[in-house]
């Protein structure tokens, strides 16, 4: 396992933050938000300052099992306190996938033990009872934030690999959910189910396919 060291630039921005006097730094981020299957997974990480921190960087960049990894050592590490929050297909049809991300993410601050500031990933949230600064592109800046990237990416991945098992024919274990061409073409053959989000368009018009597309049914 490589580790952060003290200088490591993903550790500037909670030094910058400790050096105000604030002690517990919440790093939050989501994953999930484009596909037409599943939920809205967010997670919230308060890393320990006195314990070595593994390198951790952007999931986006991190290969299945240098991910799973990752995980297993950061959910691990002594004084660690972190939460995963998941919204489901049903929820984010009501509210819209935005609100449900910031939902998500507001819930996942909200069960760490203590909390005093926020380093959220991409746009700012409204909604935190604390101070926060959001940062685009954070997983790839905070090592709170890649951490939060790394726990949400493989909790979600892991979902889907479950419904892969309740849904066999529509490929969750390959593509987690997102629009692909198999994904899309078994939506075609065999519909929609229990997890898919009926408001996105792909799978809004199959339910309520519009009138260039009724000649197709």
């Amino acid at each position: 396992m490589k580790y952060l060291r003290k200088n490591s630039k993903l550790l500037a921005l909670e030094s910058k933050i400790h050096d105000k006097g604030f002690s517990f730094i919440a790093g939050v981020d989501e994953v999930g938000r484009g596909p037409l299957a599943g939920p809205v997974v967010a997670a919230a990480v308060i890393l320990p300052t006195k314990e070595r921190l593994p390198a951790v960087d952007d999931s986006k960049k991190l290969n299945e099992k240098q991910r799973e990894e990752l995980y297993k050592y950061i959910i691990n590490i002594p004084g660690i306190d972190y939460s995963i929050i998941e919204i489901t297909p049903d929820k984010i049809d009501e509210v819209n996938i935005l609100r449900a991300t910031h939902i998500a993410m507001i819930e996942a601050v909200n069960k760490l033990q203590k909390v005093d500031f926020i380093l959220v990933d991409g746009l700012p949230v409204k909604g935190f009872s604390q101070p926060s600064e959001a940062v685009v592109k954070g997983d790839s800046k905070s090592a709170s934030i890649a951490a939060a990237s790394i726990i949400a990416k493989v909790h979600r991945d892991n979902l889907m690999k479950k419904y892969d098992k309740v849904y066999p024919k529509y490929g969750f274990a390959k593509h987690k959910g997102y629009g692909t061409k198999a994904h899309l073409e078994a939506l075609q053959q065999f519909g929609v189910t229990e997890i898919h989000r009926k408001s996105f368009a792909p799978v809004r018009d199959i339910i309520t396919p519009p009138p260039e597309q009724l000649s197709l049914f």
